[in-house]
């Protein structure tokens, strides 16, 4: 039996279930796996765009020259952006923020659009790990030398770690529907 029931036993239940019902729980693991598969890009646009909005602000106010919001527990957003450290070979970090989720933003609508890519897959998660390596950088660099917080960098170093989970899980999962999926062919071919 090439179903999830059929190759695994769940404490003994798939031996005692009539194969129809045994193929239908096979069925809706499978669906579910693949609802995983489908869902993880969807979820990782809205994590991009959220990121995007996120640098977008920090990156207009620099421009603009404005004066960063911070909530009042957290006051550290303008001294974090007016210190030496906010800027890399003269161009603000926010800059390079919204570079990142702008394109993370169009590589997950790739991946939306095709989910199995292996290219696309490991694109997603190596620029994610990138971006969480960037952030974990940054915040060193705003407790060890600028002694302050900024909430937006904050927010955006979760972003990238909800970004790079998510991309790990998308890359696991797939992996393993295109090894069902070639485990499938096989047998039919064979």
């Amino acid at each position: 039996m090439n179903t999830l029931a059929g190759r695994y036993d769940f404490a003994g239940a798939s031996s005692d279930l009539h194969p129809k019902f045994a193929d239908h729980a096979g069925k809706s693991a499978e669906a579910s796996g693949m609802n995983k598969v489908l869902m993880m890009p969807l979820f990782m646009l809205g994590l991009a765009l959220v990121g995007v909005a996120d640098a977008f602000y920090d990156s207009y106010a620099i421009y603009a020259g404005q004066l960063l919001w911070c909530p009042p527990p957290i006051d550290g957003c303008n001294i974090v952006a007016s210190s030496p450290y906010a800027r890399i070979v003269g161009v603000p970090l926010g800059y390079f923020g919204l570079i990142f989720y702008l394109y993370m933003f169009g590589l997950t609508a790739l991946l939306a659009f095709d989910p199995l890519s292996r290219g696309l897959r490991l694109g997603a998660l190596l620029y994610a790990a990138l971006g969480v390596t960037s952030s974990i950088y940054f915040m060193y660099v705003q407790v060890t030398f600028i002694h302050a917080f900024c909430i937006y960098c904050v927010v955006s170093a979760l972003l990238t770690l909800l970004l790079l989970v998510a991309a790990l899980v998308h890359f696991k999962s797939t992996a393993l529907e295109r090894n069902d999926v070639a485990k499938k062919s096989h047998r039919a071919l064979a």
